[in-house]
């Protein structure tokens, strides 16, 4: 299946052409994303390269950049391969989120703009829209942006930096944490109750939320762990 550029896939309205390495890593935090790409699995140029019609030049620029990003591994002998996360290692970087999200909801609620917190419910509306057509790929990008613009409101550049740094790793057992209509249906309710929060500006009642999300999702990976 070749790679389809972002114009081509939106189908109206102006869209900026991003640079083909970048249309690939997009592809490629797709598949791995979705575990059809495995943790552990050795990234196949050839293979790809056919899957996405690119040649092998930015197929490997792409990698390089989710190597950056920490999910593919440059290994020694056997090239690159998906990143694999341990239960410890999913721990350790919620543990790391918490701090992170706390702080962030502490600062949206007084440092955000009406017009930014708004930005914020268009983008959960958006979700919702997924959710109802069970879209779990497009849901769980707009999961991930509406995380991404919660910290982004409080305006602290390195807290938005550290904060991309750990959530782009978890990608695959993020998105695995909504298998399953119950625990699918727990996400969107956590989802709605910091929404709440951020439009009321109670930055404790969003930390308190965010952690509890982030809490529950470690339950709900664990047995795929």
């Amino acid at each position: 299946m070749a790679l389809v550029r972002s114009e081509e896939m939106e189908g109206a309205g102006p869209i900026i052409r991003r640079p083909l390495q970048e249309e690939v890593a997009a592809r490629l935090r797709d598949l791995i994303t979705q575990g059809i790409i495995p943790a552990g699995a050795r990234i196949n140029e050839v293979a790809l390269g056919t899957q996405l019609g690119v040649s092998r030049t930015p197929l490997r620029e792409a990698v390089r950049m989710l190597a950056g990003e920490g999910l593919v591994e440059l290994v020694p002998a056997r090239g690159a391969v998906v990143r694999r996360m341990s239960a410890k290692d999913m721990a350790d970087s919620l543990a790391v989120l918490k701090a992170l999200e706390s702080l962030a909801a502490r600062l949206a609620c007084a440092e955000g703009t009406a017009e930014g917190i708004a930005r914020v419910a268009t983008l959960h509306a958006a979700m919702m829209e997924r959710y109802a057509a069970r879209d779990r790929l497009a849901y769980f990008k707009l999961n991930q942006a509406i995380h991404s613009a919660i910290v982004a409101l409080g305006g602290n550049a390195t807290l938005a930096w550290a904060h991309e740094a750990v959530q782009s790793r978890m990608k695959h057992i993020r998105f695995i944490g909504n298998a399953g209509e119950e625990k699918w249906a727990g996400a969107v309710a956590e989802h709605a109750a910091m929404i709440a929060a951020l439009q009321a500006r109670d930055g404790e009642e969003l930390a308190r939320v965010l952690c509890l999300h982030l809490d529950r999702t470690m339950e709900r990976v664990r047995d795929v762990l």
